[in-house]
């Protein structure tokens, strides 16, 4: 049997809006209940963000608690994942909640350019951030935007600063940056496996480039991340009614590439959590 298939739900980001799908969950009682209903379609991490009440990005470490607090209770066993990503604050303030021990956090490990700005990860705080996922035993989700991400990422836990073995999330499609172009996700599979054989991979698209990411990783075998935050449509005339809907579609490639959906126990045992 070939292995299970870890779906990452990415239920809010920092960008999308109501104005943009009302289905975008805002206060964490919509991000719980959300969040919910994407575990019981076959989700088995959740990719966090939270946000003010007026919907722009927010690093409090008080609404990320509230968050973990609801989805501890109403999706128990399921894997969280807090984001430190630059679009939430500045500086130590992207780390504030890791005191909170979520299971994991996704870390940048490099900087690159985005849509309309330049996404700032210098050395220093990449490392203060490590620091803080070996404190307080958080395995961290590398975010590899480019090619020089994954290398730098086997640098780091060659160093001790990331424990092995590591988890790479391959982001393409995002203006400006690595586009979702086949060859080059291919080579960094092949770079992965080669700088890190023990290390789990998994494919993230932006936009319209979600599906297509969806189906490249699951027919490779690797992991894969869907989720209102990088993607709020089916198809160009559809929004996407849920974060739910967009698991299903999901589960329905793992269905025909014949991978079976991760539990969380399993998704937990795969990551050593």
């Amino acid at each position: 049997m070939s292995q299970p298939c870890i779906i990452c739900v990415a239920i809010t980001g920092s960008l999308p809006r109501k104005e943009n799908n009302p289905a975008v969950p805002i206060t964490v009682e919509e991000q719980i209940e959300s969040t919910q209903a994407a575990f019981e379609a076959g989700a088995t991490i959740a990719h966090c963000h939270v946000r003010n009440d007026d919907q722009t990005p927010s690093s409090d470490p008080e609404k990320f608690g509230h968050l973990m607090e609801g989805l501890k209770k109403h999706c128990p066993g399921m894997i969280i994942q807090l984001s430190t990503g630059g679009r939430s604050g500045a500086g130590e303030a992207r780390g504030g909640m890791l005191p909170l021990k979520p299971d994991m956090a996704s870390l940048s490990v490099g900087s690159n350019n985005f849509p309309n700005r330049v996404y700032e990860n210098p050395p220093q705080l990449v490392e203060w951030l490590a620091d803080g996922m070996l404190t307080y035993g958080i395995k961290p989700e590398i975010e590899a935007f480019d090619l020089s991400h994954i290398h730098q990422a086997v640098n780091l836990s060659k160093q001790g600063k990331l424990k092995t073995p590591l988890y790479v999330q391959f982001v393409m499609g995002v203006k400006n940056s690595m586009p979702a172009d086949k060859p080059t996700f291919d080579f960094y599979i092949e770079t992965l496996k080669r700088l890190a054989p023990d290390a789990q991979w998994c494919g993230a698209g932006i936009g319209a480039n979600q599906y297509l990411l969806n189906e490249w990783s699951i027919a490779a075998g690797g992991h894969t991340r869907t989720g209102l935050e990088d993607n709020v449509r089916l198809d160009s005339e559809t929004l996407a009614p849920s974060n739910a809907a967009l698991v299903e579609r999901t589960v329905a490639l793992c269905e025909k590439y014949q991978r079976p959906v991760a539990t969380w126990q399993q998704a937990r045992e795969i990551l050593g959590l």
